[in-house]
C-alpha cells in the first residue's frame, strides 16, 4: 500500500513561513480560548443561567478535544495534515457562530463541544505540520515562535474577555474567532502544498466510537460522582464498569484492526511510555492548578478577580517563557535532562504551594505559579520534539495525536480528581458550587483553605510522577530526520 509523502518544495525557507504563520494564527485560535472565557463566565451565568452548569463549558471542551485527537491524528497520516488542519479550523469557527447564538447555558455547553472537536484538530496537527517542514535542529527555534502565541494568550485573553464583557458583550469572545480562523484557513490553502498519495483506507469506526464513549463515561463519573450521586452507587458504579468495559473492548479492537486509531507500536517503546504520561501529569496539573489557584486566591485570601487572574497569568507565562529557551538547552544537553530540569523546577514550585495559606500573599502564589509554568515549559516542548523525531512521515502524526491525547485526557481527569478531592476534603459543610446571594462562596475560607490544601498535595504527587516518567526516555535517543 503506498503511503503519503509530503512535497519537497515544503522545505524552502520562503514557503516555510508563510505556512509557520497560519500555524502560529490557528493556535492563537485554541490559545485565546483557553483564557478568554473564564473571564466571562460570571455573565454568561447572568444571562443564560445555569450556575450549576458552567464547569460543563470547560469540561466538555476537554472532553471532546481529547477523544477526537488521535482520530485527528491517525486520518492525517493518511490523507494529509492539511485536510485535518482545515476540518478543525473550520469546525472551531463552525462552533464559535453557534455559541454567539447560544439562549441558554445547556445550548452552551453543546456548542462548546464543536469547538473541542475543532481545537482536537488544530493543537496536534499544528504541531506535526511544524515536525515536518522543519529539522530538528530548526524546531527549537520555531517551538518558540508558537510558545510566543501562548505567552501573549495568557495576557490578552484575560484582557479581552474583561473589556468584551465590561464594555460590549459576552457574545463577542466568541465572534473574535471568526475573521481569526477565516484568515487562518485562506493562508493555508493558498500557501501550503503537501503532495499526498491518496489510496483506499479502511476507518477504524469500531476503535473511535469505543474509545470515545468509554473515555467519555469515565470523565463523566470523574465530573459528577458525588455531585449528582453518590460515589458507591449504583449510577456511580454503573458509568465507571461500563466505561472501563468499553476500553477493554477499545484494546481487543485495535489489537485486530487493520488500520488502528491508536497502533500499538505507538506504546511499545521506551521513549513514547515515558513522554505519554509526563504529557498526561502536565495537562493534570496546568488545568487542575488553573482551575483551583484562582478560587484559593480570591476566596481564602480575599483578593478580587483581576488579582487572581494574575496569580494565574504567572503560570500561564511561565511556560512559553521556558519554552522559547527550551529548543536551544535540549539542543545543547539532550531531551532528557532538559526534561528533567524541567521536573525539577515543576517539583519545587508545587511543595511551595503546600506553604500557601490564609495568610499568605497573592505574590506567593505567583511566584509558586512561575516556577511551575517554567517547568512545564522546559518539559512540553522537548518530550514532544523527542518523540517526533524518531519515526517518520508516516507515523509523526500518530504520535503527535497520542501525545496530545494523553496531555487533554490529564486535563479532564486532573480537574475532575482535583475536584473530587476538594469535594471530599469539604465532606458534609457544603460543596463549592452552594453560594451566598452576593455570588460569593457559602463555605468558610478556612475551610475551603484545607480543601484547595488537599489538591496542592494532589498536585505535588502529580508532580513526582512526571520526573519518574521522564526518567523513563532513554539517555540517547537516535532520530528518524
Amino acid at each position: 500500500m503506498s503511503q503519503p509523502t509530503v512535497a519537497t518544495g515544503v522545505g524552502l525557507r520562503s514557503e516555510r513561513g508563510p505556512i509557520l504563520g497560519a500555524v502560529m494564527l490557528s493556535t492563537a485560535l485554541i490559545a485565546l480560548d483557553s483564557t478568554i472565557l473564564a473571564t466571562a463566565v460570571p455573565s454568561v451565568v447572568r444571562s443564560l443561567g445555569g450556575f450549576s452548569q458552567f464547569p460543563w463549558l470547560f469540561s466538555i471542551y476537554v472532553l471532546a478535544q481529547a477523544v477526537s485527537v488521535p482520530i485527528y491524528g491517525k486520518l492525517s497520516d493518511q490523507i494529509g495534515r492539511k485536510p485535518i488542519m482545515l476540518v478543525g479550523v473550520g469546525l472551531f469557527v463552525l462552533g464559535s457562530i453557534f455559541c454567539t447564538f447560544a439562549w441558554s447555558m445547556s445550548s452552551l455547553i453543546i456548542f462548546r463541544a464543536v469547538q473541542g472537536l475543532g481545537a482536537g484538530a488544530i493543537g496536534p496537527m499544528g504541531m506535526t505540520i511544524i515536525g515536518d517542514i522543519y529539522t530538528v535542529a530548526e524546531r527549537a527555534k520555531v517551538q518558540g515562535y508558537v510558545a510566543s502565541v501562548w505567552g501573549v494568550a495568557s495576557v490578552v485573553g484575560p484582557a479581552l474577555g474583561g473589556v468584551f464583557t465590561d464594555f460590549v458583550n459576552w457574545r463577542a469572545i466568541f465572534v473574535i474567532n471568526i475573521p481569526l480562523g477565516i484568515i487562518a484557513a485562506v493562508m493555508l490553502v493558498r500557501r501550503f502544498k503537501e503532495d499526498v498519495t491518496i489510496t483506499r483506507h479502511k476507518i477504524d469506526f469500531s476503535g473511535a466510537i469505543t474509545l470515545t464513549f468509554g473515555a467519555s463515561l469515565i470523565i463523566l463519573g470523574l465530573l459528577e460522582g458525588g455531585v449528582l450521586w453518590h460515589w458507591v452507587s449504583l449510577p456511580g458504579i454503573a458509568i465507571f464498569a461500563i466505561g472501563f468495559l468499553l476500553l477493554a473492548i477499545f484494546v481487543v479492537i485495535e489489537r485486530h484492526a487493520a488500520e488502528p486509531v491508536l497502533p500499538g507500536w505507538a506504546f511499545t517503546r521506551r521513549i513514547f511510555a515515558g513522554v505519554y504520561i509526563a504529557s498526561m501529569a502536565v495537562g493534570v496539573l496546568t488545568l487542575g492548578l488553573s482551575s483551583y489557584v484562582p478560587m484559593f486566591v480570591q476566596e481564602v485570601l480575599g483578593t478580587g478577580a483581576l488579582v487572581a487572574g494574575f496569580a494565574l497569568a504567572a503560570l500561564t507565562l511561565g511556560w512559553p517563557v521556558a519554552a522559547s529557551q527550551a529548543g536551544r538547552i535540549y539542543l545543547r544537553i539532550g531531551f532528557r535532562n532538559t526534561g528533567l530540569i524541567g521536573g525539577a523546577f515543576a517539583l519545587v514550585g508545587a511543595a511551595s504551594l503546600l506553604l500557601l495559606g490564609s495568610g499568605s500573599s497573592p505574590i506567593q502564589v505567583a511566584v509558586s505559579c512561575v516556577v511551575i509554568g517554567l517547568g512545564l515549559g522546559l518539559i512540553a516542548s522537548p518530550t514532544l520534539v523527542a518523540a517526533q523525531s524518531v519515526v517518520t512521515w508516516q507515523q509523526r502524526g500518530v504520535v503527535t495525536g497520542t501525545n496530545m491525547f494523553a496531555r487533554s485526557m490529564g486535563s479532564a481527569v486532573g480537574t475532575a480528581v482535583f475536584g473530587a478531592v476538594a469535594n471530599a476534603s469539604l465532606g458534609g459543610h457544603g460543596s463549592i458550587n452552594d453560594t451566598n446571594a452576593d455570588g460569593s462562596l457559602a463555605i468558610s475560607p478556612v475551610l475551603l483553605s484545607h480543601a484547595v490544601h488537599q489538591v496542592f498535595i494532589g498536585a505535588l504527587a502529580v508532580a513526582v510522577i512526571m520526573v519518574l516518567a521522564i526518567l523513563v526516555i532513554p539517555r540517547q535517543i537516535r532520530t528518524a530526520d
